[in-house]
């Protein structure tokens, strides 16, 4: 289908959008908690209850902040946008920070082991899908920062979700373990001023996605570093960390597009 068709759909369904505002939403959510090796992992499922019918379904995954309100948040405006929608813990006990070191910390605990990374996240995942109001086969992800890193490693190993989505993500290249695995589409939308991925990180993330035969979109907001789809990024002093109300806007946008030429096919 030509380029500017899905334009036309996604106006339409952005307009639709618009008209079905006038109609109250109502946003329910439902905590579902898990066990892994001792450790309770608390998700939120978010689905709107003015709505009817079944509906596509996103996984949400945290950065490296924890499953804060920020999160949640997103979680809730997509059910808004009418998804349903699970925002996965990965860290646990309901584990949150806003300390860089916390973070790094707990990041690097969770990713020592790729197979329990990826095991958790696939918790979440299998909540999702058992939902009564998804419907079949059609399941896609975020992720913000680590989040992002998360469902590309999901990726890589092969997962059936449709579509994975990072938001300024770190870009682990895709291991040649990998190659003809990575089924999901993959949009990831990145701050060009993130000091923390450099242009050979790039680089490289390119390249091992070609060769893996994946299907992939790198958009590069000019400007924009990391934490730009964060609005509590500025109040951080580290100089890396910086919303960005702009590339905030466009990324939610382009998102929502990723998901209707992902779902309407």
């Amino acid at each position: 289908m030509p380029r500017r068709i899905h334009v036309m759909h996604y106006l339409v369904f952005s307009l639709l959008l618009v008209i079905g505002m006038g109609v109250q939403a109502e946003v329910q959510t439902q905590a579902v908690t898990d066990d892994d090796a001792g450790i309770p992992l608390t998700g939120y499922l978010y689905w709107d209850d003015a709505m009817t019918g079944k509906r596509p379904g996103i996984l949400v995954i945290h950065d490296g902040w924890g499953l804060n309100d920020a999160v949640r948040q997103r979680a809730q405006m997509l059910a808004e946008l009418g998804y349903v929608a699970f925002a996965a813990d990965l860290y646990g006990n309901g584990r949150v920070t806003d300390q860089p070191e916390q973070a790094a910390e707990w990041t690097h605990a969770i990713t020592a082991d790729v197979a329990s990374w990826r095991r958790r996240a696939s918790l979440g995942l299998a909540h999702l899908k058992s939902s009564e109001l998804l419907e079949p086969g059609k399941i896609a992800a975020i992720g913000y920062g680590f989040g992002g890193d998360t469902l590309l490693q999901m990726a890589y190993d092969g997962t059936d979700l449709l579509g994975v989505l990072s938001f300024d993500g770190s870009c682990p290249a895709a291991p040649e373990t990998s190659y003809g695995k990575i089924t999901p589409k993959l949009l990831i939308l990145h701050g060009q001023d993130d000091s923390l991925v450099t242009p050979e990180v790039i680089a490289l993330f390119q390249s091992q996605l070609k060769a893996a035969g994946a299907h992939w979109e790198l958009d590069i907001y000019g400007g924009a570093r990391h934490g730009f789809a964060n609005p509590n990024a500025g109040d951080d002093a580290h100089e890396n960390l910086k919303d960005d109300a702009e590339a905030d806007t466009r990324s939610w946008q382009r998102m929502q597009m990723f998901f209707y030429e992902l779902f309407d096919e």
